[in-house]
């Protein structure tokens, strides 16, 4: 495979539990305020805006980094722009991290459907590499940040080979089919 040439897309990456998480959506939708709860809550930010995507070809997975001029600052809008390392600090930020999981944050739409079951995680393409993906509906009084660690946590359980969705399907799929057999017939 040849070497991804760098690109940069919008969105902001943080590195969750080992884990790195794109958020992606529409400028205004939440990506650096969600960001930041995150990083309040111990995660680390990669890249606020603007992600620099490249190829790790001793691991085969897509790394994300944040322009050098803009490292570790955060837009919030209100505020303005926070440098993270400095609030934060060392412990708050990281140069780079994988891209394990894509996030996409969308105002929610009545009458939209969204995934309710998780049965099969969707994938997309970052880079030259495919990625599982979701899109997080953002209503008003949600934690975002709440939502994408538990999306992360059950990403990281699949990847492990345990799939909760697929747990309760055969639990439930076992209990159709015992309550579809006969019962034994009463004996004499």
């Amino acid at each position: 495979m040849e070497a991804l040439v760098a690109v940069q897309i919008h969105g902001a990456l943080v590195e969750i539990e080992g884990a790195g998480v794109l958020l992606r959506g529409r400028s205004g939708v939440g990506k650096s305020e969600c960001a930041l709860e995150l990083v309040r809550r111990g995660h680390r930010l990669v890249a606020d805006d603007l992600v620099r995507i490249e190829a790790d070809p001793a691991r085969g997975v897509p790394l994300g980094s944040g322009p050098e001029l803009i490292r570790h600052f955060i837009e919030i809008r209100g505020i303005g722009l926070l440098d993270v390392l400095d609030l934060y600090g060392e412990e708050a930020v990281r140069m780079r991290a994988a891209i394990d999981l894509v996030v996409h944050l969308e105002a929610w739409r009545e009458g939209a459907e969204y995934e309710r079951v998780g049965l099969d995680r969707r994938c997309e393409t970052v880079g030259d590499f495919e990625v599982a993906s979701m899109v997080l509906p953002v209503r008003p009084a949600t934690s975002m940040a709440t939502l994408v660690e538990a999306a992360v946590r059950d990403e990281m359980r699949r990847k492990a080979g345990v799939n909760g969705a697929r747990v309760l399907d055969q639990r439930l799929r076992l209990r159709n089919h015992r309550a579809r057999r006969p019962l034994p017939e009463a004996g004499p």
